[in-house]
C-alpha cells in the first residue's frame, strides 16, 4: 500500500508539473520565430516524463484510482502541444503528430468509457472532440471528421438531458459551425476533389519546370513568412479557422506526397495495409508521425493566423515578422475584410450576372472616385498624396467605432522596407493601388481583388455563405470557375473533371514558361517566380482575371476585375490569345460557353 501511495503521489505531483508549465506555454504569442521554443521543449519533456511514467506504473495507479479519462486529458495536452507547435511553426510533422494522438485517445474511448456524471469531465471531452475536429479539418480527413462530429453532436444531446441547469447554448454553437463549414467546404461536397495544398502530381507541370529551373532573376528572394487574416460578419468558420483562411493556410503548404493523403478513409493506412494504432492500452507510437511525413519535401512556410484582430494586433504582427525576416526573404500578406462597418461586400442582386440593376450613374460616380482618390498615378507636387493613403480603408472591427478599426493603406506603407507580396481581397481593396511606386525601399507585389464578385446565380455572391470568390480562384480555380457558371462538381463524373482539370495544368505550364521566357518581366514578379506556391498564385491570378473578364458585364466591368501591380507581361492578359483560347476551352468542355463573351472583350 506505501508503495502504492508513493506512486499515486509522484503522478500527481508530476501532474501538477506538466499542468503549470502548460499553463505558461498556451499563453505565449503564437508569432515570432523565437516565441516560446526553448519552454516549449521543457513543456513537452514534462509531458513526456508524465507519460511515460504512468504506462510503466499503470496497475498501481489504476488501484490507487486513476481513471482512464485521466491517461487521455495527458493525451490530450500533448495533442494540444503539438498542434499549437504546429501553429506557430507550419511543420507538417507537428499537426500529424497531433492527429495521432487525438485519434488515439478516440480508438481507445478514454473518455466515452468513462460512466461518470462528473460536468467536468464531460466538458472535457467536448473540447476534445473540438479539438480533435479541427486538427481533423486541417488535415482534409473528411471520414474522421464525420465520425468525430456524431460523437459531439452526441455527447452535446447527451449533456442537455443529463445536466439540465447548465448551458450549452456555446456547445450547440460549435455543432452549428462544423455542419456549415462541412456544407460550404468541397473538400466534403465533392468527392476526390483535389488538394488545396501544392501537390507536385498535380501542381508541377512537367512542360514547364525544366523553364522553371533554368530561370534566374537578378534578385531571388524567398518565401518564409506569411501572415492570414479574414474578418468578415458572419462568415463561415470553426473555432477561430474561416473558410477563407482555411483556404488560403493550406494552399501555402506542401501536400505529402507519401502514404497519408487518404482523404477519404477514417482509418490510416501505409502502403495500402490499416494501421492499427490501438495497441496496449496507454502505448501511443511516438514515431508513427515521422512515418507519415514526406522528409523529401521542403519546410512550409511559418504562416500567423490572425482571427478577427484589432489592427493595432495586426500592425503589430507584421512589424515583428517584418523585424524577424531573414535576409533575401520575402513576406506574404493576406488580408481579407469589408471597406465598409458592418457590410458584406455588395447586395447579391448587384452582384450577379443576370441582374444588372447598377444604373451608369452610379458607374460613372465609382469610374470617378476610382480615378481621382485610387489611381497610382495621382500625384501632388510630384508625389503622392498623403490624403489618398487614408481615404477608404478595410474595417476590422464588431462594430463602427471610428478610424481605430480602420485599416489604411498607409498603414502599410512602413512595411515595404522589405519585400512584400500583398493580396487584399475586400471590396476596397483597388484602395491599396496608391501603394504601387510609394514603398519605402522594396517594391512590393500586390495582388488586389475585384470590388464585387459575380456568379450566375445571385445566391451565391453572398460570402457569408460561401466565402470570397476571389480567395477562392487562387485556392482553387476549377471549383471557383465551376461555383460562378453554376456547373455542378459534385454531379459530374470523373473524367469531366480530370479532363477539366487537365485544361488548367496545361494553360498553367504554358502561362509559366511565358513567364519564364518573357523579357520584360517585372522583377518583382521575376524574384519570386522560382517559389512553387508564389507562382502557382501568380497563374491562377492570370486566370482569375481572364475568366472574370470573359464573363463579367462589360459595362463598368472594371469593379468585376482583380488588379495586379506591376503589372504582368501583356502577352497573359485577358485578351491574348493564349489566355483566352485556354478558358474557351475550359468553358466549351463543361458546356458553359454561353455564359461568356469570348472575342468583344
Amino acid at each position: 500500500m506505501a508503495e502504492e501511495e508513493v506512486v499515486s503521489k509522484t503522478f500527481r505531483a508530476l501532474v501538477e508539473s506538466a499542468d503549470r508549465k502548460f499553463a505558461r506555454v498556451r499563453d505565449f504569442l503564437s508569432y515570432g520565430r523565437a516565441q516560446g521554443q526553448h519552454y516549449f521543449l521543457k513543456v513537452f519533456k514534462a509531458y513526456m516524463r508524465l507519460w511515460k511514467y504512468q504506462q510503466e506504473h499503470r496497475a498501481e495507479l489504476v488501484k490507487a484510482g486513476l481513471n482512464r479519462w485521466e491517461i487521455g486529458e495527458i493525451a490530450g495536452r500533448i495533442g494540444q502541444l503539438y498542434f499549437g507547435q504546429y501553429m506557430r511553426t507550419s511543420e507538417a510533422r507537428f499537426l500529424i503528430e497531433a492527429y495521432v494522438f487525438y485519434e488515439a485517445i478516440l480508438r481507445r474511448r478514454y473518455f466515452e468509457e468513462c460512466k461518470t456524471k462528473d460536468l467536468g469531465v464531460r466538458i472535457k471531452e467536448l473540447r476534445f472532440y473540438a479539438r480533435f475536429l479541427l486538427v481533423s479539418l486541417i488535415l482534409n480527413r473528411t471520414e474522421m471528421v464525420k465520425v468525430v462530429f456524431e460523437k459531439l453532436k452526441a455527447l452535446v444531446d447527451d449533456c442537455k438531458a443529463n445536466f439540465r441547469e447548465t448551458n450549452f447554448k456555446e456547445w450547440k454553437l460549435v455543432v452549428q459551425e462544423i455542419v456549415r463549414f462541412t456544407n460550404v467546404d468541397t473538400t466534403f461536397t465533392i468527392a476526390n476533389a483535389r488538394p488545396f495544398r501544392y501537390c507536385a502530381t498535380f501542381d508541377c507541370h512537367p512542360n514547364s519546370v525544366s523553364y522553371v529551373a533554368r530561370f534566374h532573376a537578378k534578385t531571388v528572394v524567398k518565401f518564409r513568412d506569411a501572415i492570414l487574416m479574414s474578418y468578415h460578419r458572419n462568415e463561415v468558420k470553426f473555432a477561430e479557422l474561416t473558410l477563407d483562411v482555411y483556404r488560403m493556410l493550406q494552399c501555402l503548404e506542401w501536400e505529402p506526397s507519401g502514404s497519408f493523403y487518404q482523404k477519404h478513409s477514417g482509418h490510416p493506412q501505409e502502403n495500402g495495409v490499416a494501421v492499427d494504432y490501438s495497441g496496449t492500452s496507454g502505448v501511443i507510437d511516438m514515431n508513427l508521425a515521422a512515418d507519415m511525413t514526406d522528409p523529401t519535401l521542403p519546410p512550409n512556410p511559418r504562416k500567423a493566423i490572425l482571427y478577427r484582430p484589432s489592427v493595432t494586433h495586426l500592425i503589430a504582427v507584421m512589424a515583428t515578422i517584418c523585424e524577424e525576416l531573414p535576409p533575401e526573404s520575402i513576406m506574404l500578406v493576406y488580408l481579407s475584410a469589408s471597406g465598409k462597418p458592418g457590410q458584406i461586400n455588395a447586395s447579391p442582386v448587384e452582384n450577379s450576372v443576370g441582374s444588372r440593376r447598377t444604373t451608369k450613374s452610379k458607374l460613372a460616380s465609382h469610374n470617378s472616385v476610382e480615378h481621382n482618390s485610387f489611381a497610382p498615378e495621382s500625384h501632388v507636387n510630384g508625389k503622392k498624396g498623403s490624403n489618398h493613403f487614408y481615404d477608404d480603408y478595410l474595417w476590422l472591427g464588431p462594430k463602427a467605432n471610428g478610424g481605430s478599426s480602420n485599416l489604411y493603406p498607409g498603414d502599410i506603407v512602413p512595411f515595404t522596407r522589405r519585400p512584400l507580396f500583398l493580396i487584399i481581397d475586400s471590396d476596397s481593396s483597388h484602395a491599396f493601388k496608391v501603394l504601387h511606386g510609394a514603398e519605402m525601399g522594396e517594391k512590393a507585389a500586390l495582388l488586389l481583388s475585384p470590388l464585387r464578385p459575380v456568379f450566375k446565380d445571385p445566391s451565391s455572391a453572398d460570402i457569408t455563405q460561401n466565402g470570397s470568390q476571389f480567395t477562392f480562384f487562387l485556392t482553387a480555380p476549377l471549383q471557383a470557375f465551376c461555383q460562378m457558371v453554376g456547373f455542378s462538381l459534385s454531379d459530374s463524373d470523373m473524367e469531366v473533371l480530370n479532363c477539366a482539370e487537365n485544361i488548367l495544368s496545361t494553360a498553367f505550364s504554358k502561362w509559366e514558361v511565358i513567364l519564364c521566357k518573357s523579357p520584360g518581366l517585372d522583377l518583382v514578379w521575376a524574384q519570386v517566380l522560382s517559389d512553387p506556391f508564389l507562382r502557382r498564385l501568380i497563374v491562377r491570378f492570370i486566370f482569375c482575371r481572364a475568366v472574370l473578364s470573359a464573363f463579367c458585364p462589360p459595362e463598368g466591368s472594371d469593379q468585376y476585375l482583380p488588379v495586379c501591380l506591376p503589372q504582368l507581361p501583356n502577352s497573359l492578359s485577358p485578351k491574348s490569345d493564349i489566355v483566352q483560347s485556354s478558358v474557351s476551352q475550359l468553358a466549351d468542355h463543361l458546356k458553359v460557353a454561353d455564359c461568356f463573351h469570348f472575342g468583344d472583350t
